[in-house]
């Protein structure tokens, strides 16, 4: 194209008293629809209550809840009484509603999932106690019970890993489901000071009660000084792809593999900040160098799409350490290609 007096007049004609909301090509156009009034104004990311994702906040009852016509819900789960490092996660969930300017348009995906969805944030799980692990496992399983009952999706935000246990029981009671698992450890130990029901041991209890298929589980981003712990992860039948090997593999390789493991079959998705290099996410209670960047992931997570999801969860923001706030960032971006994906998810799609 030569750049001339004509086509800049061409230009000013067509877009110099246009506003915001005046967009003219078509694509770009369906998306501003949905966001933009017809003022050209959109709501001011800074501005007003923060939910994650800038969702509507939708209060549901503990008992006998209506949810509505929801095909998501959001809930925040602030318990970090599984960790074995620092704590801190439980400040995780209002961390992540504080970021602003997630969204709404997902360019790769070409998706705006919160007005491409039913979604709300619903709030926080409550516990019966903030001392006992047990009971909060319970209450947490009880909760996603009731919004996997409704026919809702779940869509988590943590507090430590322990909470993806709970999560799987209730999501897979009818049958197990299959796992993407994105960590720098595999959390498939055993018992540690008289309880298993820690951060590092989810999946094998969640194997173990019959709720997760380990044959349609991959694990992604392992690496670090546990990996002695993690022989269940192999002895079961999960792929554990390493932080080492994902630059000889590229990512291509690694989404078909993960794709080619969970199928067609209902899926769920499992994302540890920690999975990225404390570089980018340092505020998480047991860092591991050597990780996955935040392009990495995001390339990763946007790969999926298309695959069943049924529920997920960003888990082991410990805000506190990061004064940048960094991590909190990145996570909340991850909780959005995550909900990006549901758009596009079989089971999701037709509620």
């Amino acid at each position: 194209m030569v750049w001339d007096k004509t086509r800049l007049e061409q230009l000013r004609a067509e877009f110099a008293d246009a506003n915001g909301g005046e967009i003219f090509d078509e694509k770009f156009r369906r998306v501003a629809e949905k966001i933009i009034s017809k003022s050209g104004t959109r709501l001011a990311p800074y501005a007003g209550i923060p939910t994650f994702l800038s969702a509507p906040y939708m209060q549901i009852a503990a008992e006998d809840p209506d949810f509505g016509n929801l095909q998501v819900a959001i809930t925040g789960i602030p318990m970090d009484l599984g960790v074995t490092n620092r704590p801190g996660s439980r400040f995780g969930p209002r961390a992540l509603r504080a970021i602003e300017r997630i969204g709404p348009y997902n360019h790769v995906l070409a998706t705006a999932p919160v007005f491409d969805l039913r979604v709300a944030d619903i709030g926080d799980i409550q516990f019966q106690s903030r001392y006992r692990l047990e009971l909060s496992h319970d209450d947490i399983e009880k909760r996603i019970g009731q919004i996997v009952d409704a026919g809702v999706a779940p869509l988590s935000v943590g507090g430590d890993h322990s909470i993806s246990h709970p999560i799987l029981k209730a999501i897979g009671r009818q049958q197990p489901v299959g796992l993407i698992h994105i960590d720098a450890h595999c959390d498939t130990s055993g018992a540690f000071d008289q309880t298993k029901f820690h951060h590092g041991g989810p999946f094998r209890n969640a194997v173990l009660d019959g709720v997760l298929d380990p044959t349609r589980t991959i694990q992604i981003g392992i690496r670090g000084s546990a990996e002695y712990l993690w022989e269940f992860s192999y002895a079961s039948g999960m792929t554990v792809i390493h932080a080492e090997d994902i630059s000889g593999m590229g990512i291509p390789a690694v989404i078909a593999k993960a794709k080619s493991i969970v199928g067609d079959g209902p899926t769920y998705l499992s994302f540890d900040v920690d999975s990225l290099d404390p570089s980018f996410a340092p505020g998480t209670g047991t860092p591991e160098v050597g990780g996955l960047t935040t392009r990495e992931v995001l390339e990763l997570i946007r790969g999926l799409k298309g695959i069943n999801l049924v529920g997920g969860d960003v888990v082991e923001v410990a805000p506190q350490y990061d004064a940048t706030t960094n991590t909190a960032h990145a996570a909340a971006q991850v909780l959005f290609e995550i909900l990006s994906l549901m758009v596009f998810s079989p089971s999701i799609g037709k509620r």
